[in-house]
């Protein structure tokens, strides 16, 4: 039998996973490490760590592997998005990395869109400017670290530092790229236009290859330690959202993912890059080659659902808080949520609005409050399911995974609210499976990354959307929308008061 391994680097840990060429995850292995905070705002980690609990993960998994090392024969990557990683003329790492939930940029993005200007930076990169994309932490290097900054020789992304240092070679692929705000999706190279305007050397950005491609093999003192063969292929790997849409089966029009994780994602396959959302949803390069995908992100959809739990039933489980929520009412006797109590992302970019219960009185029991929750949580999600298909895009497919596949009634209330008809995965793995599957495309093991869905990927169930109910959810999500411009000027004459 041979293996592939998927190396998913997250935000608290590395995932590994050791797949056979079933599809079957034969073992996992989790590594965590620590977040840096040092002020408000800030959030970093420390890259070496990334590399210690790699390598520390990939030797545990050869531990209790039965066998021989030589099977294995490939490893590909998956990552968090956005996060900076400065090297100098020695590749040796000047700062702490930056991630991508770091959110001291706000200057420097306004700064871009004063320079750029926001059509400009649409046509280019697709993407509206955030915080948490990378060329803003550039820009905020340039300005307030000038001496570090004029030694940096190239800039990399979480799992493209990782992978440099398994095997000394330095790439970046397009997934990842098209989160710099550097990138021109459409055309698939590097923006000189931007670097010029922020005299930023385009020496900086490093070469551009595919997810698939084989980018070297395991330096020979990095094989040494888990006791790999020095023969293992290394492929780029992808974002963690792209690779998250691999192992999820997201490779064909038509198809559409929902995730909930601590937030909340809709991502669908884009055939091409001409399509225009004007920043409403993200539009980035998919890890299928010559494809793209759009993405659309509630910022507290699982969390919405964990902070309400933690806040009014905290000694209760989660399964407990949900028991009757499938034999509560639509529209939980009147009563609606919005799920931005830690800000918005789509289609509301707004760091000042927060969350709302609406229709509350006496009647409602915990019951009501916890499906008003789910279903607050899934309107959110259908905001952006709704932009995409004004845009022209069929959804009738949507694959369900994180902690919203979990629940039967919640997988229901979703196939309700997005009117389409929702597949749970018999084996849910995540960004960690698309890795893998990249590694499994990349050996030739599979003719396409199509191909090998249809033989890693397994559907356990499908819920259909009940016309009823599909009919009360579109009346009430028309009332879900107007409560975020009625609550909007409320929520910023609060701020003042918020600690």
């Amino acid at each position: 039998m041979k293996y592939v391994i998927g190396i998913d680097l997250g935000t608290s840990a590395v995932k590994i996973l050791l797949v056979n060429q079933n599809g079957d995850v034969v073992q996992e292995v989790s590594k965590p490490y620590p977040l840096i905070q040092e002020k408000t705002g800030y959030s970093e980690q420390d890259p070496q760590a990334w590399v210690d609990q790699t390598v520390s993960g990939l030797s545990d998994l050869l531990k209790d592997f039965k066998g021989n090392p030589e099977e294995i024969k490939g490893i590909s990557f998956s990552g968090q998005m956005h996060g900076l990683v400065l090297l100098d003329e020695n590749h040796q790492v000047l700062r702490n990395a930056i991630l991508w939930n770091d959110t001291r940029t706000t200057e420097q993005c306004k700064r871009i869109y004063e320079r750029v200007g926001e059509k400009q930076l649409l046509d280019i990169t697709k993407n509206p400017v955030l915080e948490g994309f990378t060329l803003p932490k550039l820009l905020w290097v340039q300005e307030h670290e000038p001496e570090l900054f004029d030694k940096a020789k190239v800039f990399l992304l979480p799992k493209d530092y990782v992978r440099y240092q398994l095997t000394g070679k330095i790439h970046m692929e397009y997934s990842d790229a098209a989160g710099t705000l550097l990138l021109d999706v459409g055309k698939k190279e590097w923006s000189h236009d931007i670097c010029d305007v922020f005299e930023l050397d385009p020496a900086l950005c490093p070469p551009l290859v595919d997810s698939h491609a084989e980018v070297g093999t395991l330096l020979p003192e990095i094989a040494k330690k888990p006791g790999f063969s020095e023969s293992v292929r290394i492929f780029a790997g992808g974002a963690d959202n792209a690779c998250g849409a691999i192992g999820a089966g997201i490779l064909e029009e038509g198809k559409t993912l929902c995730s909930i994780g601590t937030s909340g994602v809709v991502l669908s396959y884009e055939e091409t890059g001409t399509k225009d959302f004007q920043g409403k949803v993200h539009y980035f390069n998919h890890g299928s080659p010559d494809a793209f995908y759009t993405m659309g992100v509630t910022l507290a959809a699982g969390y919405s659902l964990t902070w309400f739990k933690d806040v009014f039933a905290k000694k209760d489980t989660l399964e407990n808080l949900l028991v009757n929520v499938d034999t509560t009412p639509i529209g939980s006797s009147g009563l609606l949520f919005t799920p931005y109590i830690v800000g918005e992302r789509s289609p509301h970019v707004d760091a000042e609005i927060r969350g709302s219960f609406i229709g509350m009185d006496s009647s409602h029991q915990m019951n009501h409050f916890a499906r008003a929750v789910l279903e607050g949580i899934t309107f959110s999600l259908n905001d952006s399911v709704e932009i995409l298909r004004e845009s022209g895009k069929k959804i009738d497919t949507i694959i369900s995974i994180g902690g919203g596949a979990k629940n039967d009634t919640w997988l229901q209330i979703q196939a309700d609210i997005f009117n389409a008809n929702i597949v749970k995965l018999e084996s849910e793995q995540g960004p960690g499976m698309g890795a893998a599957m990249l590694a499994a495309f990349g050996c030739g093991w599979f003719d396409s990354l199509q191909d090998c869905a249809k033989e890693f990927l397994k559907e356990e169930k499908v819920y259909h959307p009940i016309e009823e109910n599909v009919e009360k959810y579109k009346k009430l999500h028309a009332i879900y929308k107007d409560i975020y411009p009625a609550t909007e000027i409320l929520n910023k004459r609060l701020m003042d008061y918020r600690n």
